[in-house]
């Protein structure tokens, strides 16, 4: 793979001769594959005992690890369960380095695909609030979809500006992961076509809008709070330049280290050393950039307009959504303490809130909790989101199947399938975890997988 001139002699001014020869020299190596494991629903422990894939650990994350690229992981039912999200190895970094804890507030800028906010989802582990924004619509669907993968319920997928989330959200979040667009410098082995896009628009085309994304986002994070900011390039104008812009834009924001693994380049600037530039030619795995901050606590600041949580889902005045009684009915298959003035209809489509949710009525909201499902002609269906959210000690009537038993490909295709079961709604698992609902009649289970997520 032929570099650009350009590049190179970037890389040489900024790290110099010795590492752009690196860099030059694993431009042809295959990349490396990695997965990470959903440990909202299985412990790093438990699934290294059913895996059936030799895996061996990635270093800054915990949960992460490398596969051989033949054993197509994304075509395994342990994938459709929810235990694992694909993702690159270096870009396992960010949500890695971000110390989210149980109960946090957290707002992730750019959220699309998802691997990042399904990572944070996972150590929330149902508590707190997950606000999952990113501008493109359609990039939107798949993080909702591995949202939904993840059994993720205390989250509101956003599509907006960071100017119009800073004017609803001023010193809100406990955290806020900013995984910004760049020139993509890192992503130059994955594709060469990144290296036709970086000639096209390169770091000086990508800087502004960095400027302008942090500048609104920085407002958003509480006093005490961190914020990690990361790229997927090089560029010292897009890393450690992006650093000073955030120092000098809020001075009750200092820079944090974070723990440094083998291979780890510290920022270029002494100032800047606690930042950390990931190379293909140092570690296993792909170029990024990562720095984290801390904002200074303050007393008897105010936190915002949603400082105080008043509600989202129950306000004065608002009517109450007629559900069919058939809904009710489905719930008592569910051992769980559902509270119905957290219910709220959107057209056909159910959905079960926190009380302390935001209102976020003025953004353009995609999803605002767990979607339950949908109510049509009096008659409710549940969800592949509800399915997924379950523990299968959960529903009342379940049919556990193991992984090499031909239901589950069959199932997972739509097909029919077979099972001594209750007649009615089904929950389908393989070995304990949930992949989705079936409705029985006779011991013969109508398929009812959502289409668009059946395997292929």
């Amino acid at each position: 793979m032929k570099l650009p001139e350009a590049f190179i002699k970037e890389i040489e001014e900024a790290y110099g001769t010795n590492e752009a020869e690196g860099l030059a020299a694993v431009m042809d190596l295959p990349m490396y594959h990695a997965l990470r494991v959903n440990t909202y629903k299985i412990s790093v422990d438990d699934f290294l005992r059913i895996s059936p894939f030799k895996l061996t650990p990635v270093p800054w994350c915990k949960e992460g690890f490398y596969y051989d690229e033949e054993a197509l992981p994304s075509k395994h039912p342990y994938y459709y369960a929810g235990l694992y999200y694909l993702q690159e190895p270096s870009a396992m970094l960010p949500a890695s380095v971000l110390p989210i804890e149980e109960g946090d507030r957290v707002l992730d800028l750019c959220a699309a695909p998802g691997g990042k906010s399904t990572a944070i989802a996972a150590r929330l582990r149902g508590t707190g609030l997950l606000v999952s924004n990113d501008i493109s619509a359609s990039r939107a669907k798949a993080l909702i979809k591995n949202l939904e993968l993840f059994g993720t319920g205390n989250y509101i997928v956003t599509c907006e500006y960071p100017e119009k989330l800073s004017s609803q959200f001023e010193g809100y979040f406990d955290k806020i992961i900013i995984d910004a667009p760049c020139s993509g410098e890192g992503m130059f082995r994955k594709s060469s076509s990144m290296i036709t896009a970086w000639e096209n628009a390169g770091p000086s085309h990508f800087v502004p809008l960095q400027r302008d994304i942090l500048r609104h986002t920085i407002s958003m994070l509480k006093p005490g709070g961190k914020m990690l900011f990361s790229t997927c390039t090089y560029s010292p104008e897009e890393d450690e330049e992006n650093v000073r812009f955030i120092l000098e834009s809020d001075k009750t924001l200092k820079l944090i280290p974070f723990e440094m693994h083998e291979g780890f380049v510290p920022g270029i600037y002494d100032e800047f050393k606690y930042s950390a530039h990931l190379f293909p030619h140092r570690v296993k795995g792909e170029g990024h950039f990562a720095a984290l901050f801390e904002k200074e606590e303050k007393e008897n600041v105010s936190c915002g307009y949603f400082g105080s949580t008043s509600g989202f889902f129950v306000k004065k005045g608002k009517k109450a959504p007629k559900i069919p009684e058939e809904f009710y009915d489905f719930l008592g298959h569910i051992s769980y303490d559902f509270d119905t003035n957290l219910l709220e209809q959107i057209n056909d489509k159910l959905y079960y809130g926190n009380d302390a949710f935001p209102d976020t009525s003025c953004l353009r909201t995609l999803r605002r909790g767990l979607f339950l499902g949908e109510i049509r002609n009096d008659h409710f269906k549940p969800s592949e989101s509800l399915a997924m959210w379950l523990k299968t000690d959960m529903f009342d009537n379940c049919l556990s199947l193991k992984q090499d038993d031909e239901r589950v490909v069959r199932y997972l295709k739509g097909e029919t399938i077979e099972g001594e079961v209750k007649d009615g709604w089904v929950l389908v698992a393989v070995d304990g975890f949930p992949l989705g609902f079936g409705k029985a009649k006779s011991d013969i289970i109508k398929n009812k997988y959502l289409p668009g997520w059946r395997m292929m």
